[in-house]
């Protein structure tokens, strides 16, 4: 199997998440615990969402006020996926539009094709593709 890297995301209503991650992207219910945990995945790609727990210092960013991170989730038509998700509810953090991404290594410019949506619950999705 190898590793594998799933995120948790908090969220302040796990059953309106379900419905948005199940309406935006597509997202399948891997498993559920009565909607306040659920393990989903998005075309393969696991991860997982639990209501906040104050108690345990967990504060998903609508309620911190701030998020420190930006999910990346690669599609073959980030145009279609930006708008699916503004029609399920998130505000859109840039339109998508293409540009170039500068990195270190073998390919140090790469063209993206790429937008950036906030979900309900204030996490940063950035939608795109390589288009080389």
């Amino acid at each position: 199997m190898g590793t594998q890297i799933a995120p948790m995301l908090a969220v302040s209503d796990g059953r309106a998440a379900i419905a948005f991650y199940k309406a935006a992207f597509g997202g399948t219910v891997l498993w559920e615990l009565d909607g306040a945990v659920a393990g989903l995945e998005i075309d393969g790609a696991p991860f997982f969402l639990a209501e906040e727990a104050p108690e345990y210092g967990t504060r998903g960013p609508a309620s911190a006020g701030f998020t420190t991170v930006r999910i990346e989730l690669f599609v073959d038509d980030p145009v279609a996926v930006h708008r699916k998700a503004l029609a399920a509810g998130a505000r859109e953090h840039s339109p998508v539009r293409e540009h170039e991404h500068e990195t270190k290594g073998p390919r140090p410019i790469r063209r993206m094709l790429q937008g950036a949506v906030l979900d309900p619950f204030g996490h940063l999705w950035l939608i795109g593709k390589f288009l080389e």
